[in-house]
This record gives structure tokens, C-alpha cells and sequence, in this order.
């Protein structure tokens, strides 16, 4: 990155694609993969706190892996716990601010109480909202704002012309979310897998074969670099 241009994503969301691939090409279980991970998120991290960046959203477990093998989730699960432990101390001495959107009902009790704590310790933070995408899917998203209209107009808060675009963003899991700026995948496939679908409306897309245990900083900079050298014209000429 140039360090000139004064384009900064205020909202950047990651699709960490790769970790399983890069156990088994390395002949290791899927989920040494997943422990290698961790890594490139702390550097992430501290690279977009450096930027300024002011939203980061990562897409941690999706609806969709619930299909995967009971001892991956069960693998996946204690490892946030474990991370959430040793690295929300860090977190709050940056002045990260921790959220979580998707389906919570779903979650382990004893991963979502160490999560509560955590958002509870950091909500006043300001220097940047970290976001966790858990047990999330956009499509789920959508189908839960658009039973909550219903409900309104059935007890008779909302009449339908009452639902707009501004109101349907505000029933979504992501309300308190600007809309995603950058939106970069790892891994190598070049699909958005459910992800944020209402809030990527407009953002620039980003793709590379790096698989995520992988990425580095360096990586990361050159992601941003990219996007500031491109041409944001929200549908307009």
C-alpha cells in the first residue's frame, strides 16, 4: 500500500476461506487448520486498527457449517472459547468493540456466555467494532427481518408501506452495521457464500488463492491497495 491515498474502507468483512484445505494439503487434521487460523486474524486485526479502519466483520461459522462432522463444530467451538479467553484482555486495551450477529439461539451456552462477557466488558470501545459472524447466514437473515415486518404489521405497529428499504435494514441481525465497503476471500474460490448479502449491496470484491492460515499482513495491504486504486460510482456514471 502507498500510504497516499486517503481511501480508507471504513467497513471491511473477510470470508476466511482456506483452513481446511491447508491441514490436509500439509497431511494434518482439518483442525490444526482451524488453530492456525487464529493467527492471521490477530495480524489482521491489528493491521486494520493501525489504518484506522472502524468495522471489521468476519464470517467465523456460517448456518451451513452445522452440516460439517460433530467433532469439527465441537473443535471449531472450543477453540473460540479458548481464543476468547486469552485474547479479550488485548482486544479491550485496543479499544475494539465485540459484536456478534446470526442465529445465538443455536450456539453452545457456554460459548455464548463467554461471548456476552466479552461484548459486555468492550461495548464502550470506540476504536473499532469487531464483528463476528456466528452461525449466520444471509439468507436466514433476511427470512428473520422479513417475519418481524410481518409480526409488526399483523399486531398493527407497521402497515406495509411503512416497510422500506431504511426500516427492513433496521430489522436485520446487522442493523448497527454501515453497509461492507471491501469484501475479501480467501482460499481461492471467488463466490460470497451467503455472506452479508444486504449490507455488500455495493462494496468492491476481492479474491485470492492465499489460503488463510497463510495471509499476512502484507497480504492484507495489498487487498486495501487495491481497493483504493478503484473507482466506487455507486451506480452512477
Amino acid at each position: 500500500m502507498d500510504g497516499t491515498s486517503p481511501k480508507i474502507p471504513a467497513h471491511v468483512a473477510i470470508i476466511m476461506d482456506g483452513n481446511g484445505r491447508w491441514a490436509e494439503k500439509k497431511g494434518l487434521p482439518r483442525s490444526e487448520g482451524h488453530k492456525a487460523g487464529a493467527e492471521p486474524v490477530r495480524t489482521v486485526l491489528t493491521a486494520a486498527v493501525k489504518m484506522g479502519i472502524k468495522n471489521l466483520t468476519l464470517y467465523t461459522f456460517s448456518t451451513e457449517n452445522w452440516g460439517r462432522p460433530e467433532e469439527e463444530i465441537n473443535s471449531l467451538f472450543a477453540l473460540l472459547g479458548k481464543y476468547l479467553r486469552s485474547d479479550t484482555p488485548e482486544l479491550h486495551e485496543k479499544g475494539v468493540r465485540l459484536a456478534i450477529v446470526g442465529d445465538l439461539r443455536r450456539l453452545p451456552g457456554d460459548i455464548l456466555k463467554s461471548l456476552n462477557d466479552s461484548v459486555d466488558l468492550m461495548k464502550d470501545n470506540m476504536t473499532m467494532t469487531l464483528t463476528l459472524a456466528l452461525s449466520y447466514g444471509a439468507r436466514a437473515e433476511l427470512v428473520a427481518a422479513s417475519k418481524s415486518l410481518c409480526r409488526g404489521i399483523e399486531d398493527g405497529t407497521l402497515t406495509p408501506d411503512d416497510i422500506t428499504e431504511e426500516s427492513f435494514s433496521k430489522a436485520l441481525w446487522t442493523s448497527s452495521l454501515p453497509d461492507v465497503d471491501f469484501l475479501i476471500r480467501t482460499g481461492g474460490d471467488k463466490r460470497i457464500s451467503n455472506f452479508l448479502l444486504w449490507k455488500i449491496a455495493y462494496a468492491e470484491l476481492y479474491f485470492t488463492d492465499v489460503q488463510w492460515p497463510d495471509f499476512t499482513e502484507k497480504d492484507f495491504l495489498e487487498a486495501v491497495d487495491c481497493y483504493q486504486k478503484r473507482d466506487r460510482r455507486f451506480g452512477k456514471a
